[in-house]
């Protein structure tokens, strides 16, 4: 039986990704300290969506939130299970995943990050997910109160009252992340403290960052899921192509230059908020590693919004990124024909082989 697990359940855009590929990069070596990180990355997140019971569910995912408590359950040591999904669940399914797991003992680790930052990332995200509403019509959402899973599923004070609750206050986790600018580093060593994990164990390289994308490409993103209707729906099918083919192999490698956020107009909002967040958590019993004042925005400044690009910007970034995608399926085409080419002289070779073999056994005879 496991003796401690740390639940990392989020909240996304927190240096998550950053977190996991230092994770799962040394995870033999976590292993030999007596650190296990159960199934992969993808068993994680397969076990996440079986948790929350998503229609997006992969059917093809072979792991379950059962499968993969079993799994830690066989561990006489320490298991991290992380996936910023998680913070999603409701009140239920959270309760379930903590039962699920005991009598080890169960730490809640949750990641905050300041609103300034976390608005545009968040309506960046779900864009990247198929989603189709401009910025601004988020934002006014969120503003005006008719858009509460932003507050459920993407800040920490509400996800450590669904699942910090369900432990001790000695087991619940917050992490800061560090302004913009500070080393990596940081907040690796943030999630190290917390996890238990000794100094030296882990190698860090440096992070291969989940590129944001700037005004111009999101948009034409925007644009180009209104235009699929019903094809490619979430989340597999969409990730399997629109993600594969056109974000991942084109958008995140342009100049991304165009940088937006929320606006200078709405940055006392944005600061009010954020102090109210601040005296919530302060108010709150959890282990804080890192500093409250990470929360507090300090990088506000004026920034173009997707919803004010010109068509012509627009159409100019959408004409780069066909160009793109056609080097990007030369290359896939090129891949291909190296390929054929190869089967093709195996097979020649194996049928010259054949022959020479019978002529052999022929000649004999």
């Amino acid at each position: 039986m496991a003796r401690r697990v740390f639940l990392h359940v989020g909240a996304p855009k927190t240096g998550s990704t950053y977190v996991q590929d230092v994770l799962w990069g040394n995870r033999a070596a976590l292993k030999r300290a007596g650190i296990l990180l159960p199934g992969t990355a993808a068993a994680h997140d397969q076990a996440m969506t079986d948790l929350r019971e998503v229609t997006w569910r992969d059917p093809a995912g072979g792991w379950t939130w059962d499968r993969l408590v079993d799994r830690a359950a066989r561990w006489p040591g320490d298991v991290i299970v992380s996936n910023e999904g998680l913070g999603a669940a409701t009140a239920e399914q959270a309760a379930r995943a903590v039962a699920s797991l005991q009598p080890a003992q169960v730490h809640v680790v949750v990641a905050g990050r300041d609103l300034w930052r976390t608005l545009p990332s968040m309506w960046q995200q779900s864009v990247r997910a198929r989603s189709t509403w401009r910025f601004e019509s988020f934002l006014r959402a969120v503003q005006d109160g008719r858009f509460d899973s932003f507050w459920e599923h993407h800040t920490p004070t509400r996800m450590l009252r669904r699942w910090g609750d369900l432990v001790p206050a000695t087991r619940r986790h917050l992490v800061t992340v560090p302004p913009s600018g500070t080393p990596h580093e940081v907040l690796w060593n943030r999630f190290a403290a917390v996890l238990g994990i000794p100094d030296g164990i882990c190698t860090l390289d440096a992070p291969t960052s989940n590129t944001s994308l700037g005004a111009a490409e999101i948009e034409v993103l925007r644009r180009v899921n209104q235009a699929l209707g019903d094809r490619y729906p979430h989340r597999t099918p969409y990730q399997r192509v629109v993600q594969r083919h056109l974000v991942n192999a084109v958008l995140k490698h342009r100049r991304n230059d165009v940088r937006f956020g929320v606006g200078l107009d709405r940055a006392d909002w944005v600061t009010d908020l954020a102090e109210a967040q601040i005296t919530e958590l302060r108010d709150y019993p959890c282990q804080v590693v890192g500093d409250l004042d990470d929360l507090r925005p300090t990088a506000v400044r004026d920034t173009r919004s997707p919803d004010d690009l010109d068509e012509g910007q627009v159409l100019q970034a959408a004409i780069e990124t066909i160009v793109g995608m056609l080097g990007h399926a030369d290359a896939l085409s090129r891949r291909t024909d190296g390929r054929d080419d190869l089967l093709s002289q195996l097979r020649h070779r194996a049928t010259s082989g054949v022959r020479r073999r019978l002529r052999a056994t022929l000649g004999d005879r």
